[in-house]
């Protein structure tokens, strides 16, 4: 669970509906026109941008982004240390019983205990972090555009809401509602906007960063490993993918 994520959404909704309350009652900021044209208006827009397909499947990258769990590189680390000791002790193929609970880890020993080459190793390895790459840019434009497209949708529902009370001048009753609709659409567009379209377009770009870190990360350790290279240089190499607070210094090696 990101924590992170889900403290800033709880957080951002209750400020935004403690001011709603301390304005007035709540059902005063709910308007079903103004719900149709910004928040499912969007969707079929933002639809019309994309495959059916991928804007589902963008769908259900941002609710993982809630309960994404990033790969903890001191554990990738030792655990390939470990990989590399058995190796170098008792040859490529005492991998095959190894416990490796990481999927991508696991393919990149099954590849190394096949025998293919280094190159070929490198070459599948990297298309699969390309392709994931380019999922996660995929569903993080989704809803980009959706940050995009919300504030749009509440400025023509804003339009739709001034042009109903102009031409109903004569009748006070109708101006009410209509200068709602023109002002919760333009209000609906920036929540949608600010709350959900950015936030969740630039987590997944950040998510796909550290995925991606994670995953070189195992591949120069897989073929240091493949290369039979002592394990030690192997973790030093390695530790040069974390941060630097979190690198070991030279008293701890």
């Amino acid at each position: 669970m990101d924590l992170g994520t889900l403290v800033g959404l709880i957080g951002a909704i209750a400020m935004v509906v403690m001011a709603m309350l301390l304005s007035g009652s709540i059902v005063t900021f709910i308007d079903a026109p103004s719900i149709l044209i910004v928040v499912v208006g969007t969707h079929f827009v933002v639809m019309m941008t994309y495959s059916l397909g991928d804007f589902l499947g963008a769908a259900g990258a941002g609710m993982k982004v809630l309960t994404f769990k990033a790969m903890d590189n001191e554990e990738l680390i030792t655990q390939i240390v470990e990989l590399a000791d058995m190796a170098r002790k008792s040859g490529l193929l005492a991998l095959e019983g190894a416990t490796i609970e990481h999927d991508f880890l696991k393919k990149g020993i099954g590849l190394l205990v096949d025998g293919h080459d280094g190159e070929v190793v490198r070459a599948i390895l990297e298309k699969d972090v390309k392709m994931a790459s380019e999922r996660h840019s995929l569903a993080g434009s989704v809803f980009k555009s959706m940050a995009d497209v919300a504030p749009a949708m509440g400025m023509i529902g804003t339009l739709v809401g001034l042009v109903a009370m102009l031409s109903n001048m004569d009748d006070p009753k109708s101006i009410g509602p209509a200068m709602a609709v023109a002002l919760l659409t333009t209000l609906y567009g920036a929540i949608m906007a600010n709350m959900v379209g950015i936030p969740i377009s630039e987590k997944l770009s950040l998510r796909d960063r550290e995925d991606t870190v994670s995953k070189t990360l195992m591949i120069d350790g897989l073929l240091g490993i493949q290369a039979g290279q002592n394990p030690r240089v192997i973790e030093q190499v390695l530790h040069g993918y974390l941060k630097e607070g979190k690198r070991p210094t030279a008293e701890d090696e």
